[in-house]
C-alpha cells in the first residue's frame, strides 16, 4: 500500500510533470472507482493543473479554470492502486475490462510557441490497481474537505504542529495498542502498515504496548522515530520515478516484509504476527525483551 512518504514522492514528481499543463481527457475505465458526481468527470477536461498536494494518503491535483473555481481532482490509491506515468499514450481510448486500468489522465498538446521536446504530445498517466479488492478512490470536488476521509484525518506527522507535545496529547487517554494508532488515519494522517512497523522497529517498541502507557521520554522516543522514519523514506524517494517507487520503498524496509530475516540491528530472527487480512513484522530482541508475541489478533506474550 503506497504510504506517505511514496505519495508525497509522487506529489513532487507530478509537480514537476503536471503544474502548468492542460487536461485533455480523463476517462473512467472501471467506473466502480468514481466516487463524486457533481462536478463531472469531464469537468476536468479543459482545465489546467495549477498545484499538486497531499493530505495523508491522498493525492490531490488542483485544476484551475480561468474565471472558474478550481476544482480538485483527488485520488486514494487504497491497498493495491498505483499511478502510472505514460510518455506516450495510445490514441485510441481504453475499453473497460478486467485489467488492472482503473482511469487515464491525457494531457493536452504542447501550447504553441513551446520549445520541442519541452511538453511531449500524448503524456499522461493511468490509475491502475491489482487484485479482486477494488479499493481505489477518484474523487472530484470543489473543496477537498468533502471527500470524507480527508475530512477526518488527524494531523499530518511531518507538520511544524506535530510536536512532541501534540503527540503526548494524543496518546494521553488512548486505549489502543501503539500499532492500532499509527495506522488509524484519525489519529494521525499518513502512516500505514509497513511504516507503523519501521517506526516502532526504530522506537523499540512493542506494537501492542498500551499507546495510553508512554512516560514521556518513550513519546519523545517514539515522536523522534516517526520524524526520522518517515523523513529518511521521502529523502530515499525524492527524484525516483514514479514506476520505481515501490522497489524503492521495499529496499528501505528493514523489518516489515521481512519475516525470517536477520534483524539488522541486532541480527535476531525477525518475527511476524498474522492477521485474515495482513500482518505485521517486528524484532523481539529490540522491540519485545526477547519475547516472540502470540500470532493472532488478540495477540499477548506466549507464556
Amino acid at each position: 500500500m503506497p504510504e506517505l512518504p511514496e505519495v508525497e514522492a509522487l506529489r513532487d514528481f507530478l509537480t514537476g510533470h503536471l503544474v502548468g499543463r492542460e487536461v485533455a481527457t480523463a476517462l473512467p475505465v472501471a467506473f466502480h472507482v468514481l466516487k463524486t458526481y457533481d462536478p463531472p468527470l469531464t469537468a476536468v477536461a479543459g482545465r489546467t493543473v495549477t498545484g499538486v498536494a497531499r493530505h495523508g494518503k491522498f493525492l490531490d491535483l488542483t485544476l484551475g479554470g480561468g474565471q472558474d473555481p478550481p476544482l480538485h481532482l483527488i485520488t486514494h490509491l487504497a491497498r493495491a492502486g498505483w499511478l502510472r506515468w505514460q510518455e506516450k499514450l495510445p490514441a485510441a481510448p481504453p475499453r473497460p475490462g478486467k485489467g488492472p486500468l482503473a482511469l487515464r489522465v491525457t494531457l493536452a498538446e504542447p501550447p504553441p510557441g513551446s520549445s520541442s521536446g519541452e511538453w511531449p504530445a500524448g503524456e499522461g498517466f493511468d490509475l491502475t490497481e491489482a487484485g479482486t479488492q477494488k479499493r481505489l478512490a477518484v474523487y472530484v470536488v470543489r473543496d477537498p474537505a468533502e471527500v470524507p476521509g480527508i475530512a477526518r484525518l488527524g494531523p499530518d506527522p511531518l507538520a511544524d504542529a506535530f510536536t512532541v507535545e501534540a503527540l503526548a496529547a494524543i496518546l494521553d487517554g488512548e486505549r489502543q495498542q501503539l500499532k492500532g494508532v499509527l495506522r488509524d488515519q484519525s489519529t494521525i494522517a499518513g502512516i500505514g502498515n509497513a511504516y507503523s512497523d519501521e517506526i516502532l522497529h526504530v522506537a523499540r517498541m512493542s506494537p501492542f504496548k498500551p499507546a495510553g502507557n508512554l512516560t514521556a521520554s518513550e513519546t519523545a522516543a517514539l515522536h523522534e522515530a516517526i520524524r526520522t522514519t518517515l523523513g529518511e523514506a521521502i529523502a530515499r524517494s525524492r527524484g525516483v520515478a514514479a514506476g520505481k517507487l515501490k522497489a524503492e520503498k521495499k529496499s528501505g524496509l528493514r523489518v516489515h516484509g521481512r519475516t525470517g530475516e536477520p534483524c539488522p540491528v541486532c541480527g535476531d530472527t525477525i518475527r511476524e504476527v498474522s492477521y485474515r487480512d495482513s500482518s505485521l513484522q517486528y524484532c523481539p530482541t529490540c522491540q519485545t525483551g526477547g519475547k516472540p508475541l502470540a500470532d493472532r489478533r488478540t495477540s499477548r506474550f506466549l507464556k
